[in-house]
């Protein structure tokens, strides 16, 4: 069975911090496309809910991900992470057979 993506709290936080400081609430868009070096890649956008998505909720904020994405996004988590290169939202998914050092681009 597989199941959507789980969003953690601080990937829900980073997007309310988005929201507060451009005035206006933000729908993160995660999607999966053709290409990159390992054959897929994940595209990270703020975007508007299409009527097909699917939409996750979680202290007062959305993430929507579109039918096509879906299954290849069953089962992974969406985080948001700090570190000294930088702050980004993630993915660990656990479908991805192998991924680049990016970590932007996947294989299955």
């Amino acid at each position: 069975m597989n199941l959507p993506p789980k969003i953690t709290d601080r990937a829900f936080e980073r997007l309310a911090e988005i929201a507060e400081s451009t005035g206006e609430p933000q729908v993160l868009r995660v999607a999966v496309l053709g290409g990159g070096c390992s054959g897929f890649s994940y595209e990270i956008t703020l975007d508007a809910k299409a009527e097909d998505d699917l939409v996750l909720e979680g202290k007062g904020q959305a993430v929507v991900v579109d039918p096509v994405s879906l299954p290849f996004l069953a089962n992974s988590v969406i985080d948001f992470t700090e570190e000294l290169i930088g702050a980004r939202f993630t993915i660990e998914n656990p479908n991805a057979a192998s991924s680049c050092g990016c970590g932007t681009s996947f294989s299955m």
